[in-house]
């Protein structure tokens, strides 16, 4: 089983090394990405990839992640501010164009996304696309996992500054969770040659039958 004996090798980078990942790399991670379950199939976010190392450096102000400035590529995932009645409309057209259908053969589902959303405030709608954004994030990390690409999911940022930086309010986003893609620095990171810890299975798990 690859994906498991993959899973078993990644962790959370602490330092990287100056070894830039191929953008063939990097774009099958953004692939998986694009293909990653949401809720309703909406998509509610979006992805910013950055290689910039001054934007990098910028994005890291006011943050003890060091990676954010010293990885190969950095991932931001916004999620979207509000869950808007065109969005849904040119989402179920696209939808119905994609799959061959009439236009108007998805109204019912259309209608029922519109009376959800329409019932909800813009707060529980950003929380709702945040949590989309974080499926994404761990479909990223599998895929970067498979193509032996080490990668450090990371909170500890200052959102405002990327918001800034990217010019996420004027696009209806808000920064949820990046993404360091890169190489370990095995040299200098002191968890590279660690143990990987976990519970046991049978104290993780519990099977219902």
């Amino acid at each position: 089983m690859n994906l498991i004996e993959n899973l078993k090798w990644r962790y959370a980078a602490k330092a990287y090394s100056n070894i830039k990942v191929a953008e063939e790399k990097v774009d099958q991670i953004l692939e998986a990405i694009n293909l990653s379950a949401s809720s309703c199939g909406l998509q509610s976010y979006r992805v910013f990839v950055v290689s910039n190392p001054e934007i990098q450096k910028k994005l890291g102000t006011d943050s003890y992640n060091r990676q954010i400035e010293s990885c190969s590529h950095l991932l931001v995932f916004a999620a979207f501010n509000d869950m808007t009645t065109t969005y849904i409309d040119d989402y179920m057209a696209m939808t119905e164009k994609q799959r061959g259908l009439d236009a108007g053969a998805l109204s019912g589902f259309r209608n029922g996304l519109h009376s959800y959303f329409g019932a909800i405030d813009t707060e529980q709608k950003a929380i709702w696309a945040s949590k989309q954004a974080y499926i994404a994030l761990g479909t990223a990390l599998i895929a970067a996992a498979e193509l032996k690409v080490d990668a450090t999911p990371i909170e500890g940022f200052n959102a405002s500054i990327i918001d800034e930086v990217l010019g996420l309010k004027e696009k209806g986003l808000h920064s949820t969770v990046i993404l360091a893609l890169g190489y370990r620095d095995s040299e200098k990171d002191y968890i590279a040659a660690t143990k990987k810890v976990r519970l046991p299975l049978d104290e993780m798990i519990t099977k219902v039958y």
